[in-house]
């Protein structure tokens, strides 16, 4: 049986993770309109930079920043690419930081799909109701067939 798109989707996220360069979190994320992806990002360093399995985390208040989360890399390979990210679906892994969610808002996500209830913030949650995206918690085993 195929499964459901939220399903499809969520399990390329979850391949899409096995690139991330920081093991504190591997995180996926895929940009979708219309059934079709658009663009992809995982966590990783600025392009050129030392990542973490080559240099170690840099820590600052318990967070490492040597990284770019993975939302954030996937509006910008579409910025890159002249991509328009307006009325896209957001499939990530993992529920978005406070920064993520406000710059997937600016990018006119109208749905956010997440599996893993990671730190989900409050504030993040209130500014995702307020632009109206639709957020769906996704109950998912990864590779799962629906």
């Amino acid at each position: 049986m195929r499964p459901d798109w939220d399903s499809y989707f969520m399990n390329i996220a979850y391949s899409v993770s096995e690139r991330s360069t920081c093991d504190r979190a591997f995180v996926g994320c895929v940009l979708v309109r219309d059934k079709r992806i658009l663009t992809t990002g995982f966590n990783g360093s600025p392009a050129g930079q030392a990542h973490c399995d080559e240099a170690g985390h840099l820590l600052v208040e318990g967070h490492c920043v040597r990284t770019i989360h993975a939302e954030t890399n996937a509006i910008i390979q579409a910025a890159l690419h002249g991509v328009s990210t307006n009325g896209c679906w957001c499939y990530v892994t993992h529920f978005p930081c406070i920064n993520c969610t406000k710059a997937l808002i600016n990018a006119g996500i109208t749905r956010l799909v997440y599996h893993v209830a990671y730190r989900v913030d409050e504030n993040a949650l209130a500014f995702l109701q307020q632009a109206n995206v639709e957020v769906c918690g996704l109950d998912f085993a990864p590779n799962q067939i629906s």
